[in-house]
């Protein structure tokens, strides 16, 4: 079993930390209820708005790239600042987006708001830096895991909220917001930062660079399906995402305080769940929108012309499996290294992907691949935030937790632009069950693999 790097001591709280512990997994299930909420309403969105699939899809897109860029510069922001304060800023502007988007009759206005709505995704590693500081490190891995695993809960409750609504997506994003604030009330009542804050300055370019390169990056691979492969329009979109890569990288590597530790991406310690969790988020995300999809393509297509209720009521196992594996995914890491939780994890959602490719021709179906995706979810998830901070020191503890969650969005901004190439190509969603499949399968391999070269001793860099 790995060799989980602790404080050499740590302060005893004279208040009970896990009221605050579960304020701050109620916020993050909130954090990802947003981004699944939107996912069964894209062809609501697509029909009152008056636009194309592929354009509205970006709103789900741009606020995943968003929460990507956002997450290691939030995490920075925390340290420097106070994690607690970054929190409540990020659930703010999480209200306001909710707001917004409740208001919005265009896709520029919505978009907008979305884009606001992104900044929330930062707050899970900075909760995780919050209760790493305020558990004794006996109860440590059981926080995380409760935390990490009501994340999952909340992408499930996501969809469920849609449907409840019926498509309104104005109601839904009232709904949103008005739980956020509920959470930002809980939350500043509830959680005191405990960590002293550093000095540091905020790395402003490798943001823009990382931002620059992804959505040249998801624009030709969403559009390469329209526009052709081989139209200049898509080739000069990945050459300018190269480039700006390669930019990204060298800035990161000579920065003082890199925006994403490049040596954090790829050492030993880490990068087992650095790829895990990039192609977990993917498989997740594309089982997720293509399940949707799917259910509310008319039969003409060969879908099953499902409502949005409908479709809330397929993934309802999905949510179940992961509230009820929340509640005792604790006990399950006190038996079970994490390495082995996310690679049985992994491979249980890659087996939902594998059951769809098969059997994808009545509601059954969906189903029980919305209870494999639950189970498999509930279990990687609740074990994937213990994996990326187990070999990491103390003080690196919200970095490596941010790198660990922007390679996760990215895995889940990915799978948006990856099937609308897809489809656009003329696929068909076997071939989109099939790419979650295998993702999930690999993600399964690696964390099984970089969980056995790890079962001694291993520290991940403490510094850059």
């Amino acid at each position: 079993m790995a060799t989980v790097v602790m404080p050499a001591s740590r302060e005893a709280s004279r208040l009970n930390p896990w009221p605050a512990v579960v304020s701050l997994a109620f916020a993050a299930s909130i954090a990802a209820l947003q981004n699944t909420a939107v996912v069964p309403l894209l062809p609501v969105l697509q029909r009152e708005l008056n636009t194309s699939l592929s354009a509205v899809s970006w709103t789900l897109t741009l606020s995943l790239l968003v929460g990507a860029v956002s997450t290691p510069l939030l995490s920075r922001f925390g340290d420097m600042y106070g994690r607690r304060r970054m929190i409540l800023g990020a659930l703010a502007l999480l209200v306001a987006g909710s707001v917004l988007a409740a208001l919005a009759t265009s896709l520029t206005w919505l978009i907008v708001a979305r884009v606001l709505q992104g900044f929330v995704a930062a707050l899970v590693p900075l909760s995780i830096g919050v209760v790493r500081d305020s558990l004794p490190r006996q109860q440590l891995a059981t926080g995380i895991g409760v935390l990490s695993a009501t994340m999952g809960f909340g992408s499930g409750g996501g969809m469920i909220l849609a449907g409840l609504a019926s498509g309104d997506y104005h109601l839904v994003f009232w709904i949103t917001g008005g739980i956020s604030l509920v959470a930002a009330v809980i939350v500043a009542v509830l959680v005191r930062d405990s960590a002293p804050p550093v000095k540091g300055r905020p790395d402003l370019a490798g943001a823009a660079l990382l931002t620059g390169w992804l959505v040249a990056l998801l624009l030709a691979v969403s559009e390469g399906g329209s526009w052709g492969w081989a139209s200049p329009g898509v080739l000069g979109l990945f050459a300018v995402a190269a480039v700006l890569a390669v930019v990204w990288v060298l800035v990161e590597r000579r920065v003082a305080e890199p925006l994403v530790e490049m040596a954090m991406l790829v050492h030993r310690g880490t990068v087992g769940a650095t790829v895990s969790s990039l192609l977990l988020g993917f498989s997740f995300f594309t089982l997720l929108t293509g399940m949707s999809g799917f259910a509310q393509a008319p039969a003409a297509a060969g879908g099953l012309a499902a409502t949005t209720l409908q479709v809330g009521v397929y993934l309802l196992p999905s949510t179940l499996f992961m509230l009820v594996i929340s509640l005792f995914a604790g006990r399950i890491m006190r038996r079970l290294p994490a390495s082995v939780m996310v690679a049985i994890g992994s491979g249980v959602t890659g087996l939902a992907g594998l059951w769809l490719v098969l059997q994808h021709s009545a509601p059954a179906h969906l189903y029980v691949a919305s209870s494999l995706m639950g189970i498999g979810l509930g279990v990687g998830y609740a074990a994937l935030g213990t994996m990326a901070v187990e070999h990491v020191a103390a003080d690196r503890t919200a970095v490596a937790a941010g790198v660990n969650a922007l390679v996760r969005i990215v895995g889940g901004s990915v799978a948006g632009a990856a099937i609308a190439a897809v489809l656009a190509a003329g696929g068909g969603y076997p071939w989109v069950f099939g790419a979650a499949a295998g993702a999930g399968v690999v993600a399964a391999l690696f964390a099984a693999g970089y969980g056995y070269l790890n079962r001694g001793p291993v520290t991940a860099p403490s510094g850059h």
